[in-house]
């Protein structure tokens, strides 16, 4: 009986003829930040496709630690993708790589085994994760995490565990400066408005609402009715970087469903890693022949928020404080999908506010879902070098639009003594459409849900 050819062999022989188009240029070596780090040209996306090379013809065994180290450094940031004259797709190929270390059972250290129980067992389940991030939530209101922190007792911890509860106390909301102008505000809506369908993200929506409801707010401020469907989960994009490709199938699926009946109105996102899941949906259940086309047609209709407010011209709204700020761009939101200068837009709707460059705003910071607690040693170097960077500019506000990102660089910026509020580009602007007076927001209310 043949056997079925495995989940890297289809990736790699659907990019063979890209990965013939190699031209050795190292382009890909200079852009990828493990490679840079570590000098390792096995930590970079050429060796590491040779070492992929070499287990689909046999040289090298998938179950090889060295294959699945390598692997493993990886950050998955595909900023190689950005920079490959060839185009080689080299996401699909990593992803695929570690569904084939899952298979042959290569992860075997304690936080991988807890990594893939806490996907499979609730993750996959909407009630328990929604449990799981109330009870999130509570530790973090409690202000024991800021307690333990500030008296320096997590340090009698291992590291990882201090990291840990800086990046929880990261997603805690710090207004800015000065009041909003509170007036009562009709819906500024009118006739002829467009219609989105809001991806809440399951990180957004357990740590971070307060993005979910700015993303409403400043969307219909811009004629764009908002609205988020029910049966939504989550976009499966931490099971697909861990090697559960059919954990990840399964939540697809799911989505385009929900999505499917909700209409077929742009799909809104304001999480980076999110969206660039959503968009490889088409890739992801490309075998499927029920959900195939479907997936193609839902990808197609994914749009980043501030990809959605660049269809038309974004209204303007009230200074805040002469703020001085800087961005740091979302790897997934940049190779992703794309996204360059659109966020960029959204703070340029922003009268007087100073956006100063960040130095290797196109670089990693190093948290990668969870990579900043599986590989600490090597997000803590990255991270180090990115939060230098912000130093240089003097910003005391720092706007990124991924959930992963906002806590990574949050936590750094903590822990590092660093006084830096890290937000998404939206909460700026809706914090200045408050003080215009566009709306009030009395209890920062959820999004609406149809039905």
């Amino acid at each position: 009986m043949t056997e079925s050819p495995t989940q890297l062999a289809c990736a790699l022989a659907a990019e063979k003829q890209k990965l013939l188009a190699c031209i050795h240029c190292g382009l890909c070596l200079e852009a990828c930040p493990t490679y840079v780090h570590t000098g390792d040209e096995n930590d970079g996306p050429r060796g590491r496709l040779y070492l992929m090379r070499a287990v689909e013809e046999g040289r090298l065994g998938v179950e090889s630690r060295s294959f699945a180290r390598h692997i493993d450094r990886c950050l998955g940031c595909r900023a190689c993708e950005s920079v490959c004259p060839a185009g080689v797709e080299y996401g699909q190929l990593l992803e695929a790589a570690r569904a084939d270390i899952a298979d042959a059972g290569q992860r075997g250290g304690w936080t991988s085994r807890s990594l893939r129980f806490i996907l499979r067992h609730v993750w996959q389940h909407p009630a328990r994760l929604r449990i799981a991030f109330r009870l999130a939530r509570a530790l973090r209101d409690s202000h024991l995490p800021r307690l333990l922190l500030h008296k320096k007792l997590t340090r009698l911890l291992p590291p990882r565990f201090e990291f840990a509860l800086a990046l929880l106390v990261s997603s805690s909301s710090a207004p800015l400066r000065g009041e909003a102008v509170v007036v009562d505000a009709s819906s500024q809506t009118v006739e002829g408005a467009t219609t989105a369908l809001l991806f809440e993200g399951c990180v957004t929506q357990g740590l971070f609402a307060r993005i979910n409801h700015a993303t409403k707010r400043v969307l219909e401020t811009n004629n764009c009715l908002v609205s988020a469907p029910r049966e939504q989960v989550c976009c499966g994009a931490l099971h697909a970087h861990a090697g559960d490709l059919e954990g990840a199938r399964r939540l697809a699926r799911r989505n385009v469903e929900a999505f499917e009946d909700a209409g077929r109105a742009t799909v809104v996102t304001n999480a980076g890693g999110c969206g660039a899941m959503l968009v490889s949906y088409a890739h992801l259940l490309a075998r499927d022949e029920e959900f195939a086309e479907r997936a193609r047609e839902f990808s197609a209709r994914v749009r980043d928020v501030s990809q959605q407010l660049a269809a038309n011209d974004v209204r303007e709204g009230a200074p805040l404080d002469d703020e001085v700020a800087t961005y740091d761009a979302s790897c997934h939101l940049l190779h992703g999908q794309r996204a360059q200068v659109e966020p960029l837009r959204m703070l340029g709707a922003i009268p007087g506010l100073r956006v100063v460059p960040l130095e290797g705003s196109d670089v990693c910071c190093g948290g990668a879902g969870v990579y900043n607690l599986l590989e600490v040693e090597l997000s803590s170097r990255i991270l180090d070098e990115k939060l230098a960077h912000v130093r240089e500019t003097g910003a005391r506000i720092l706007a990124t639009g991924n959930p992963g990102c906002h806590m990574q660089i949050g936590a750094g910026a903590r822990l590092g003594g660093m006084p830096l509020r890290v937000v998404h580009p939206v909460e700026l602007l809706d914090e200045s459409y408050r003080r215009a007076g566009f709306y009030e927001v009395a209890d920062d209310s959820l999004v609406t849900r149809p039905g």
